[in-house]
């Protein structure tokens, strides 16, 4: 299969646009080069970690699944009944943090879209679990499942996402049915790493069979390797709901891996400094992470935090700001004094696709950047602190993950590249290396191709429509759509998958319980 952002055309340029390239653009395995930033000293980053520990022993957490609460009971902890709070002590804590694996092989559809997390890589995945969705030709609405399966054809064109993500809530899908809606997606239009709501055991039981039919794998073959991943939402302050601790267990229980994300907001849900927020997220993920070792040791899990700070005039989540630049580099310092992968976010708080929503949604990727973020979730796309996501914004915001991309293949100074026979040896003084050997062997793949942006002068520009990068954006997204060719599929395990959403269909499909 040929990569989708291969001999692209320079979109950038208009429709007179130069003929199609032969660069190649492999974004699979990328390992962050950026060093990384710390914003506390590691003695403070130690009493973060102490007071976390300290918090779950004695102030304890909520957990409201009676499952969650025997198992941590059995091993060990104190559980009051009447409060269904959860006190975890720090040998518990500890031997879990051991027991989780430092590296985690990901499994995909397709051997060439495997990855693997661990400190120092670094995976892409677009905005996620919105309920509305935005372009310029259709406006913003309730999400459907067109504008799911949308979303999914773009997640998979660009190279630089290796993840899929809950993107869009198809909300015109009955919710008893809705998961086989997106796992067929999944399974027919991509071969990336598939994503899985946690909500209830039947659902999830219901994606695990689709997904090993769909890609033919046995049970063993399934539990040895993730080949798919949830995200597991703490209720903060201190509170894990049923669906969440179900989803960590039978996840675990599965080898399929968790990304635990507390999602702490400074000045509401947590409290309004950066230390005190981070040390709270930390205790919630210490806990999650907890419960997914004892129901299975070694199970793979992905510590997390979404922390940013709330506009204090009106209560709303705000991103990009410098209180979650900060918050990054703190969960970066924690998950390191861990060992473990972990996953961070960008986003933005903007309601519309402009130069605030670019602004915030860089500032908060070069936070998970400095930080050493492994996964970065919300990375393109994401508008309204989450209640959208635009085709646009999606776009726009693939063009800067590319070009991170490309410094993560960092630069060569060898011969070749000096070219002192083959360039400065060539060119007299106050001449040009435009007809150069060297230029004319690499002119057309030395440099990175936009795909939304556009270098052509005032003149040209104007005479091409005066468009602006989102107008731009349009044409991409749609020329994207228009001539989509999903991978490759097993016809027959195709087919099995089918029939099984067909009788699950017939008996009711499975309601999102535990």
């Amino acid at each position: 299969m040929t990569n989708p952002e291969r001999g692209r055309r320079r979109r950038g340029r208009g429709a007179d646009a130069a003929p199609a390239t032969n660069r190649k653009v492999d974004y699979r395995q990328l390992r962050n080069p950026f060093p990384v930033m710390e914003v506390f000293p590691a003695d403070q980053i130690a009493d973060m970690h102490e007071t976390a520990l300290r918090l779950l022993q004695e102030l304890g957490i909520k957990v409201l699944l009676p499952e969650a609460r025997s198992i941590f009971a059995k091993a060990g902890a104190r559980v009051d009944v009447d409060s269904e709070m959860v006190f975890i002590g720090r040998d518990m804590v500890e031997a879990a943090v051991a027991s989780a694996p430092k590296s985690i092989t990901c499994r995909a559809g397709a051997s060439h879209r495997d990855f693997t997390l661990e400190l120092g890589s670094l995976v892409f995945q677009p905005g996620a679990g919105a309920p509305n969705a935005t372009d310029l030709v259709r406006g913003r609405r309730p999400a459907t499942g067109q504008d799911y399966l949308e979303f999914l054809k773009l997640t998979h064109h660009f190279d630089v996402f290796q993840m899929i993500s809950p993107q869009v809530e198809p909300q015109d899908v009955p919710t008893p049915l809705r998961h086989y809606f997106t796992t067929q997606a999944q399974m027919e239009l991509t071969d990336k790493f598939p994503f899985f709501f946690s909500r209830g055991t039947p659902q999830v039981m219901d994606c695990f069979e689709m997904l090993t039919t769909a890609r033919g794998l046995s049970d063993d073959e399934f539990r040895t390797h993730p080949h798919s991943y949830t995200i597991i939402n703490t209720n903060s302050p201190r509170t894990l709901d049923i669906p969440m601790a179900q989803g960590l267990i039978d996840f675990a229980r599965h080898g399929q891996m968790s990304i635990i994300t507390p999602f702490t907001l400074m000045g509401a849900m947590a409290p309004i400094t950066v230390a005190g927020a981070i040390t709270l997220s930390h205790a919630e993920a210490l806990a999650a992470l907890t419960l997914t070792q004892l129901a299975r040791p070694g199970a793979p899990v992905c510590y997390g935090t979404f922390t940013s700070n709330v506009d204090m005039k009106s209560g709303a989540p705000a991103f990009g700001t410098p209180s979650h630049f900060q918050a990054s580099l703190a969960a970066g310092q924690l998950a390191r004094h861990l060992g473990l992968p972990w996953r961070s976010a960008a986003g933005s708080a903007s309601n519309i696709n402009d130069v605030q929503a670019a602004n915030e949604n860089q500032f908060g990727l070069w936070g998970c950047l400095m930080a050493g973020a492994t996964v970065i979730i919300h990375s393109a796309g994401w508008l309204e602190g989450g209640l959208t996501v635009s085709f646009e914004k999606l776009v726009c915001d693939a063009e800067v993950l590319n070009m991170v991309a490309e410094l993560c293949a960092g630069v060569q100074a060898g011969e070749a590249e000096i070219g002192f026979d083959t360039a400065l040896s060539e060119v007299e003084p106050s001449g040009h290396f435009f007809a150069s050997s060297q230029t004319m062997e690499r002119y057309n793949t030395e440099f990175y191709e936009p795909h939304v942006h556009d270098y052509a002068n005032f003149g040209t520009w104007a005479e091409r429509g005066s468009l602006d990068a989102n107008s731009r954006a349009t044409g991409v997204w749609k020329e994207i759509l228009a001539n989509f060719q999903p991978p490759e599929q097993n016809s027959d395990q195709i087919g099995a998958l089918k029939d099984f959403i067909a009788k699950r269909t017939e008996e009711g499909g499975a309601p999102p319980e535990s």
